[in-house]
């Protein structure tokens, strides 16, 4: 039996889910009671996340322009390269 692909994550909850564990992430290192290697650790997946938020963040901005004015998509595409 094959099994069914997992469900897509809309950028709204991809952007809570990884902001949510972003913040937990800051508070352990805050705490300072990391070794070396895990306050490295810790900062390497900081910065996915923080990616992962900022992406995520990028595609709502698109979108609502999108919405905004469906007569010019050039500009919403034109925005969404010009930040990358």
């Amino acid at each position: 039996m094959a099994k069914k692909p997992a469900p897509e994550t809309s950028p709204v909850a991809d952007f809570e889910t990884s902001m949510q564990s972003l913040e937990e992430l800051v508070g352990k290192m805050e705490a300072g009671e990391m070794t070396l290697e895990e306050s490295l650790a810790a900062y390497e997946r900081g910065v996915g996340l923080y990616r992962r938020c900022q992406s995520a963040l990028e595609q709502a901005e698109l979108r609502v322009r999108q919405l905004s004015d469906p007569a010019k998509p050039d500009d919403a595409q034109a925005f969404a390269t010009d930040d990358a």
